[in-house]
């Protein structure tokens, strides 16, 4: 990682070079924690068999004490050790669309957008909005995200999947009870140079941006719309203010699909040598949010529940969060030994 930071055209794309600075930063003072509390340790050990000597069992009781200050950084690096996946530093792709549903599953789509940028504000992830689509009545069709920060991907895989919210519909005239999904799905970020794309494949599209109204709409035909056309992938953005930058990062995101498409292909190719017939994680419902006739969040992968349904819908997803990345690593150590 220094080599790379050293590299002397580094600053020639800046989100890698802050990509690049960040982790090393960070790698950096992982190591220097370690060695602090290796050290903090032996020194702890030393004065525990000076005391023992002594018979001293004050000073034994006071060192013991001491001990508990490190407690903090050692569950920090065990939230390290969580980290693990391939792709976890990397920054991720984020997209949200309606499901079944209706208007209401457009609506819960444009909650499920809310909730997620407050949390990424909360965590301090910097977040750049490639498109929205807003839907005819209310809410949203789609949404697609770019996240950067520490280990942006590997906090946000665990959201992947179908989220389904129970309520009181507000677009029922007769205020009955609805179900409604929207999908979630999250993708490492890849740099351009590590998929081949033949630009025979493409069809490009230009067309003007949506959006909610306001001075900063584009009035001009500046947004685009790329489609590989052998595998049907499309990716688009609407938010830059040059037709040029939206093609750029249009570009950059179809990279990142193309690639998560080969993981996907490949991973599908190993479990049918295996025999696996597991569901793809596209399909798997992965969270309910209930509002009627009762109250609870509850994950259905980790069984973390949270009471406190609002508070969710407002960015608070740490519990969430943390139990997926518990459960992936306690799935990887059963996967190991079995």
């Amino acid at each position: 990682m220094r080599a790379r930071a050293a590299a002397p055209d580094l600053w020639q794309d800046p989100n890698r070079a802050r990509e690049v600075t960040r982790r090393l930063a960070r790698d950096e003072a992982i190591v220097a924690r370690v060695e602090r509390l290796a050290g903090v340790l032996d020194d702890a050990a030393v004065l525990l068999d000076l005391a023992a000597e002594e018979s001293d069992s004050r000073a034994a009781a006071e060192v013991v004490a001491d001990l508990g200050s490190v407690e903090a950084d050692l569950e920090e690096l065990e939230r390290e050790s969580l980290f693990f996946g391939e792709h976890d530093d990397r920054a991720a792709v984020f997209s949200v669309h309606a499901g079944a549903g209706g208007v209401d599953a457009a609506d819960w789509a444009d909650m499920l957008l809310r909730m997620y940028l407050r949390f990424l504000e909360r965590r301090g992830f910097e977040v750049e909005v490639d498109e929205v689509f807003p839907a005819e009545e209310a809410g949203i069709r789609s949404a697609t995200l770019t996240v950067r920060g520490e280990h942006a991907y590997g906090v946000l895989e665990g959201e992947r999947g179908v989220h389904r919210l129970v309520r009181i519909s507000p677009f029922d005239s007769n205020a009955r009870r609805h179900t409604s999904f929207a999908g979630v799905d999250v993708i490492p970020e890849v740099e351009m140079a590590e998929v081949e794309i033949d630009p025979d494949d493409l069809r490009i599209e230009t067309f003007r941006s949506q959006g909610h109204g306001g001075q900063s709409v584009n009035t001009t035909d500046s947004a685009v719309r790329i489609t590989h056309l052998p595998t049907g992938i499309v990716a688009g953005c609407q938010v830059e203010r040059s037709q040029m930058q939206n093609r750029a990062r249009a570009m950059a995101l179809l990279a990142s699909r193309l690639a998560d498409r080969l993981r996907q292909e490949h991973q599908e190719a190993l479990e049918e040598i295996r025999g696996e017939q597991g569901e793809a994680a596209w399909g798997r419902q992965i969270r309910s949010y209930v509002l009627q006739p009762y109250q609870m969040v509850k994950d259905l992968r980790t069984d973390v529940e949270v009471g406190n349904v609002q508070g969710v819908l407002d960015g608070d997803l740490d519990r969430f969060v943390d139990g997926y990345l518990h459960w992936r690593r306690a799935r990887q150590e059963q996967s190991r030994r079995g």
